[in-house]
């Protein structure tokens, strides 16, 4: 079975931002950062808030409502109040194309 789904071109994801991608009944973020292209869950796991409206500052992202920080290579929590760790998806480009493994 194919698990990898087409999100976007690589140039519709901005240096130190990400896009929303939704598939099924999940939500997605995909990052484009200075190591490359990564994928978490696109809720924050502390308030259920989505990471849409985030900030990417190298290689975290920062949770809009109450500030949680997650690694986005490894969604590891960083700062609370997010006490639980993002999932993280393998991310491929290819023809400039960007594509999540789910």
């Amino acid at each position: 079975m194919d698990d990898w789904k087409f999100v976007c071109n690589k140039d519709q994801i901005e240096f130190e931002d990400l896009i929303r991608f939704d598939h099924a009944d999940k939500t997605y973020c995909v990052y484009n950062i200075k190591d490359g292209f990564f994928a978490t869950d696109g809720i924050c796991t502390h308030e259920e808030v989505h990471l849409e409206d985030g900030l990417v500052t190298d290689d975290e992202i920062e949770c809009p409502m109450h500030q949680g920080i997650f690694n986005i290579k490894t969604g590891e929590v960083i700062q609370d109040p997010a006490c639980e760790a993002l999932k993280t998806y393998e991310v491929k480009v290819e023809n400039d194309k960007v594509f999540i493994k789910i």
